[in-house]
């Protein structure tokens, strides 16, 4: 199999119906797509194939042939919900948390409550309530964290939280 895993291209020696989370974890050694359940239930195994989050404990590894793989390691750690979810409590245990921030992604940047809950259905975590995910998700939208400034440590003044800032960018002093 060839898939481009994580912007790099990758080919893998692996039975066809082989679950392409088994792949990752053990093949590619990304070992932060977690497995929750293993039926697809618990979501806490997505990652996206082609922009689309999928549930890789049900995806055989030959549906990705020629696809685009992203996990979380594809965030590399940078992206603005993994600093959300960290600094407004969408991450406990962290079994979930993968799987979410890939499903989060995949709803853009602003997503409306109704679509973060129809987004995330399939995707359940049994510390936070959801609340403090949803409200990382949007905090990660507003490009705001817990210090008031955006996510390049830029200071945002009033004028730009209400989208009337000089062409909609970020202004400020930097820390």
């Amino acid at each position: 199999m060839r898939f481009t895993l994580n912007g790099q291209h990758r080919r893998v020696n692996a039975h066809p119906m082989r679950r392409l989370l088994d792949v990752l974890r053990e093949d590619c050694a990304l070992t932060g797509t977690k497995e929750g359940c293993g039926e697809g239930e618990c979501g806490a195994c997505t990652v996206l194939v082609d922009g689309a989050p999928v549930n890789s404990c049900l995806v055989p590894v030959a549906h990705v042939d020629g696809a685009r793989v992203t996990t979380i390691e594809g965030l590399n750690g940078r992206h603005p919900l993994q600093r959300a979810f960290v600094e407004h409590g969408g991450a406990q245990c962290g079994i979930c948390t993968p799987g979410m921030i890939m499903a989060a992604v995949a709803l853009g940047k602003r997503p409306t409550p109704d679509q973060m809950k129809t987004g995330l259905a399939g995707n359940l975590c049994r510390c936070t309530g959801y609340s403090a995910i949803y409200r990382s998700i949007d905090e990660a939208g507003k490009g705001i964290n817990r210090r008031g400034r955006g996510a390049r440590g830029v200071k945002k003044t009033q004028s730009s939280r209400s989208g009337s800032g000089r062409n909609g960018r970020i202004t400020g002093k930097t820390s």
